[in-house]
């Protein structure tokens, strides 16, 4: 049995997990999914690793996984846990002193969503979030997920450098959404090898995957926790 550790995205709630949750929970794994501190101005990443891994406590056999912003902050869980797997979910890749301001123009990403916005008649970037969020999710778990929103990420978490000087030593697995209209694909199968060395897995889904496609999400997951297992058993 793994613990998976589900860290959720700007904006965002533990609850937007739920599905994915249900889908582990079903397979007899544990899950942790918290509420980042992002509705305090003054709390930093470093906070938001504070409040994950309170959460986890003594757990074992973790897999990390970030989705969105949360990638900011799942890895600095992974550098300070012991995590059979660190995995992001269409997540934004900070490198050591990087800001998450500083990280959109570092990465070309705006650059990318015009191009792409200019193949798809302006889908990508859209500003109706029915349109660039939540195209593939049923429309009343839509408006549930919108309702939840909240301010989040903090000023200071922001602002502040990412605070690792090089990525953790952990196995590191990335999921691209192959219908994502926020984080256009082809910038992730850029970006992807540039910072982490690793080739994307993909998933059919939007950037909300873990709400319209939760199985699938789930499936991944497993999987990497799976062959994460075995590598340590033989070690």
């Amino acid at each position: 049995m793994s613990t998976f550790v589900l860290i959720h995205g700007g904006g965002d709630v533990g609850w937007s997990w739920h599905l994915v949750e249900a889908e582990l929970r079903a397979r007899g794994h544990d899950v942790l999914a918290p509420d980042l501190p992002g509705d305090d101005e003054s709390k930093t990443l470093a906070d938001y690793a504070d409040a994950v891994v309170e959460a986890v406590g003594d757990k074992q056999n973790l897999v990390v996984v970030g989705h969105s912003f949360g990638a900011f902050t799942a890895p600095l869980v992974a550098d300070r846990l012991p995590v059979d797997v660190l995995v992001l979910l269409a997540g934004m890749i900070p490198s050591p002193g990087e800001s998450p301001d500083e990280w959109w123009a570092n990465t070309g990403c705006q650059s990318a969503v015009e191009e792409q916005a200019k193949r798809d008649g302006g889908l990508t970037g859209n500003a109706d979030p029915y349109v660039s969020f939540y195209h593939d999710v049923p429309r009343e778990l839509a408006k549930e997920a919108m309702g939840k929103e909240r301010a989040h990420p903090s000023t200071a978490a922001s602002a502040a450098p990412w605070p690792l000087a090089a990525w953790p030593n952990v196995p590191t697995r990335f999921v691209l959404c192959s219908e994502d209209r926020f984080f256009p694909p082809d910038f992730f199968r850029r970006l992807v090898p540039e910072r982490l060395g690793i080739v994307p897995d993909e998933i059919a889904g939007s950037h909300c995957v873990a709400l319209s496609r939760p199985k699938q999400v789930a499936d991944l997951l497993v999987g990497y926790a799976t062959a994460a297992s075995a590598t340590r058993i033989e070690q």
